[in-house]
């Protein structure tokens, strides 16, 4: 992936990874696009770069994605990158929720980190494959390899855009369009709650070390401990996922 010259729309580009990556694209040259449903999020966000366009989008909507594309592709054409980046994360118990009367809690998370970039993903690959150059970004994480007990769905949500991102890479393969996944370790933003991941890996530290990632055109990207996460075996795979479980467990109790 070059990394000046392009057209990007990030989703969930107000706060977080997404801005930090925004920010970045900003310095290097890129026009930036970022979107999420909080208005005022997106207003800080321009007041701090300016250069940032801005468009309001609830991505749990199927009406409101289809309508992004539309207006993107109407009104910034050149368009030819998309970092899937939104996503949220909830802790839960299993035996303590309700899921039977409050389904809709639940299933926001897959509507976010799941059926949004995947529907994001399907709309712009078409457009994206008629350019010279052009690259779809799915921000996954390091729990889609080794899953974190206490965020279940959160955990099967980025496993699953995990496969659908090779899937969609070798789809893609004969085509201009690069497919790059990154997977990130905890990171120190307020996904999962104000606070939630103040143990996390600094937010500068991370963004650099992706984007040394991006200038190495490595298309599997990931940083700290999600690195060796990536190439785990299953027994791996099970020891870490029931270590990292009892350390914390104490979460959901």
């Amino acid at each position: 992936m070059k990394l000046f010259g392009n057209t990007i729309l990030i989703t969930g580009g107000g706060s977080g990874i997404g801005l930090a990556f925004a920010e970045r694209f900003v310095k290097a040259g890129n026009t930036v696009i970022i979107t999420g449903r909080r208005e005022h999020v997106l207003q800080e966000a321009k007041e701090k770069y300016p250069s940032l366009i801005r468009r309001v989008s609830d991505l749990d909507m199927e009406s409101e994605r289809v309508a992004l594309f539309d207006w993107v592709t109407a009104n910034y054409p050149e368009v030819n990158v998309l970092v899937n980046n939104a996503g949220i994360q909830q802790g839960f118990s299993v035996l303590k929720g309700d899921a039977k009367n409050n389904w809709s809690y639940y299933s926001k998370e897959i509507t976010t980190n799941l059926e949004a970039p995947f529907h994001l993903s399907m709309m712009f690959a078409p457009y994206f494959a008629t350019k010279e150059e052009a690259t779809i970004v799915n921000v996954t994480s390091g729990l889609a390899f080794t899953p974190y007990v206490v965020v279940p769905i959160y955990s099967a949500t980025k496993a699953a855009l995990h496969s659908f991102t090779m899937s969609l890479r070798y789809q893609l393969s004969d085509t201009s369009v690069e497919v790059i996944e990154v997977a990130p370790p905890a990171v120190n933003t307020d996904l999962g709650g104000a606070g939630g991941h103040t143990q996390g890996e600094p937010l500068d530290a991370f963004t650099d070390g992706i984007f040394k990632g991006l200038e190495e055109g490595k298309t599997e990207i990931g940083y700290g401990t999600s690195i060796s996460r990536l190439r785990m075996s299953r027994d791996e795979i099970d020891e870490y996922t029931e270590k990292l479980y009892e350390a914390t467990k104490s979460m959901i109790e």
